[in-house]
This record gives structure tokens, sequence and C-alpha cells, in this order.
């Protein structure tokens, strides 16, 4: 449960972030973005490459990459990835459900849920997280 967590956290974050900077067509500002032009721009009237760079780079993707990576990473090792994790995910998600109503945040959700039913198993077994790959040099 906890792999499956890790790899829909990294895919989310994955996705959101490369089909913002292609489909939604925010990578068509990155000459604004390498140029300087978000340098003065003001937040309360964003530009239009100032949202495109909120949308995709600076968005939430690459940081959820990371988590889900990490989560897998420690998965690997077998040490369970602390339930605040999940925790902090899930309240997100759910606060974005909330504000946007449909969008994909429910998958979010979902990973949170299997990270924390994860953790409360390998809790409950005493061990490392199950079906982790303990015969690897770190």
């Amino acid at each position: 449960m906890i792999k499956w967590a890790g790899w829909l956290i990294a895919i989310f974050g994955a996705a959101h972030t490369l089909l913002a900077l292609t489909v939604e067509e925010a990578g068509s500002h990155a000459g604004d973005w390498f140029g300087g032009e978000l340098w003065g721009d003001d937040l309360s009237a964003m530009s239009s490459a100032n949202s495109a760079y909120w949308l995709s780079w600076n968005s939430f993707g690459p940081p959820l990459v990371l988590i889900g990576l990490t989560i897998l990473w420690l998965h690997r090792r077998g040490i369970v990835p602390p339930s605040f994790i999940a925790w902090v995910l899930g309240v997100w998600a759910v606060g974005d459900i909330v504000v946007l109503g449909t969008s994909p945040s429910p998958v979010i959700l979902l990973a949170s849920v299997l990270l924390l039913v994860g953790a409360r198993r390998a809790a409950r077994l005493g061990g490392p997280a199950p079906a982790a790959d303990t015969t690897r040099a770190p």
C-alpha cells in the first residue's frame, strides 16, 4: 500500500507539471520566465506568464514528485514513512476538493489513505513496511 501511495503521488505531481507545461501551454512563457519578466510582476494582478509559471513549474507538482519518490525510497529500505505526510496531504486534498469541486484531488486523497493504512499495518506487524526489499545495500 505504501508503494502504491508513493507511485500515485509521484505520478500525480509529474502529470500535473507536464500537462500544465504542454497541454495548458504554460511552457510557451518560458522566454518571459528566463528573461526576467516576472521579477517586478504584481501577484495580485498576475500576468499570463506569471500565472503559467505558478500553474506549472512553481506549482505543487514538483514537490509532490519529491514526496512520492521519498516515500518509495523509504519503502525500498524498509522504513515506514511518517503518518504526518499522509495526514497533511489528505487535509490538503480535502480542502482542494471543497474549493474546486470536480478535480483530480481525490487521487491524492486515495494515496493518503493508502499511506495511512500501510503505515498502520506496518506498526501493527511491528516491523518495516510490508514487501519492502531489504536485501539491497544502502
